[in-house]
């Protein structure tokens, strides 16, 4: 980890020509070291949070650029330090140069995150927060934004604060026995505790439960559409993407392997797969198609499973829903060509509360879209908070598992020696997660995927 005491700047925009690049310092020398380059005020004896325009100068007091500087003093500042942004014009030499001379004058580059680092070692944000302005950064949709944002002021960070607080307590009472072990004292209720571990894994149970919709707003939902050959399927990803992105053809077996592609259904991201149709064949390559159908639909967290309501019969239909049924994974009925349905296999289809579409004319794909949605929200869990980091959810799960070992060791009378250690591991792994319990390494693996500059 770099030392938390340097003077780090970085560019702040993205990479590339553009009309304005902005260059971010932050650190104890920030304002003698722009001071020495910046010619308008003196920046020494401004107020915080203003702005100002001059001109950046080199050494031999020649203009690099015509800029706009906004000061912001610590601690009232992202990073709690002195910060500077210079604004300048978006050419890359004029950036690269500004940044040059800043080094020159005593600053250093900064890594990947290193400004966010900065902030979660002064104690602007904790770790989670820290975490979630990178999420935000890569927001796409509204779900996400809202989430990240949420995240970023302290909703996630605020409930595992008040689950470790009300831990801490009985933590403490079962280590003061332990300093009165000879006089057998018991200063912890321990079915109090376990009403307070009850009460605990209940609300981590609720976060737990909340990563698979979390996960889904940052990463999307894999959605594998499914179903025998000619079903419509590629006619539904076209359909759907509003594009000719399979090809569509009467000949069966026309797509061997699967095709993606992303779309956003009120801010929600579903990966949308079209899949070779299943049913058993001679051709090798049609064979290996199907095989690879039947791997995506077991990874997907959701498949759409279309039937001919056309051309299918009963009995077909009938097994496809029992394999359906059979392979555990969630799924939905799409009954395709519901303008040629025939009467039969719409009624063999009615228990599955199907959709009725017509790919190819392009109806009701509204109501399809509908009932994709509320698969989403169904995965939803009852907390107003939401998972969406994997390390999170690997601390909450960790942290469930050490309860579990408290209530196993009170319930067989352990001694508070074993009692304490799995509190102690179960408070280790709560304060993981908002970096009240950190390494050197786990900062470095968190940070160095930010972008430079943030």
């Amino acid at each position: 980890m770099s030392h938390i005491n340097d003077t780090i700047t970085a560019l702040a925009t993205p990479p590339g020509q553009g009309a304005l690049g902005i260059i971010r310092v932050s650190g104890s020398e920030t304002i003698p070291i722009v001071n020495g380059l910046f010619r308008g005020k003196d920046l020494t004896k401004v107020d915080s949070h203003t702005i100002h325009l001059g001109t950046i100068r080199d050494d031999q007091n020649t203009i690099i650029d015509e800029v706009l500087v906004s000061i912001f003093k610590g601690p009232n500042s992202y990073t709690k330090e002195d910060v500077i942004e210079i604004s300048s014009h978006g050419s890359q030499y004029i950036l690269q140069k500004i940044l040059g001379l800043l080094v020159h004058k005593g600053a250093r580059l900064a890594k990947p995150g290193e400004f966010t680092q900065k902030a979660f070692l002064n104690g602007r944000f904790d770790l989670a927060q820290a975490e979630a302005v990178a999420d935000l950064i890569a927001s796409e949709n509204a779900s996400m934004q809202q989430t990240a944002m949420k995240q970023m002021r302290g909703g996630f960070s605020d409930e595992i604060k008040n689950l470790r607080e009300q831990l801490v307590h009985f933590a403490s009472m079962i280590e003061l026995e332990l300093d009165f072990a000879e006089e057998d004292v018991e200063f912890a209720d321990r079915q109090g505790l376990i009403d307070l571990i009850n009460k605990i894994q209940t609300l981590i149970q609720s976060l737990i439960s909340s990563f698979e919709y979390g996960n889904a707003i940052k990463n999307g939902i894999p959605t594998v559409i499914a179903g025998k050959p000619n079903a419509g399927k590629s006619t539904l990803l076209n359909a759907l993407l509003n594009e000719e992105k399979a090809i569509v053809s009467d000949v069966a077996g026309t797509t061997r392997d699967f095709i993606e592609d992303q779309i956003y259904i009120d801010g929600i991201a579903f990966r949308f797969i079209d899949t070779a149709g299943i049913r058993e064949t001679e051709d090798q390559v049609e064979s290996i198609g199907v095989k690879r159908t039947l791997e995506k639909m077991k990874q997907a967290s959701m498949v759409i499973y279309m039937i001919d309501l056309a051309n299918d019969n009963v009995h077909d239909i009938t097994e496809q829903i029992k394999g359906l049924k059979e392979s555990d994974v969630p799924y939905l009925v799409v009954g395709n060509k519901e303008d040629e349905a025939k009467a039969e296999l719409k009624a063999a289809i009615k228990d599955e509360s199907p959709v009725l579409i017509s790919a190819k004319s392009k109806t009701h794909l509204d109501k399809l879209k509908d009932r994709l949605k509320v698969f989403v929200q169904e995965t939803k869990s009852s907390s107003d908070v939401v998972v969406t980091n994997a390390r999170h959810l690997q601390s909450l799960q960790q942290t469930d598992e050490a309860l579990n070992r408290v209530i196993e060791g009170i319930n067989m009378e352990m001694s508070n020696d074993l009692v304490a250690q799995d509190i102690r591991s179960a408070l280790f792994h709560l304060g993981e997660i908002t970096g009240e319990v950190t390494t050197d390494d786990l900062l470095e693996n968190i940070f160095s995927k930010f972008c430079i500059g943030k």
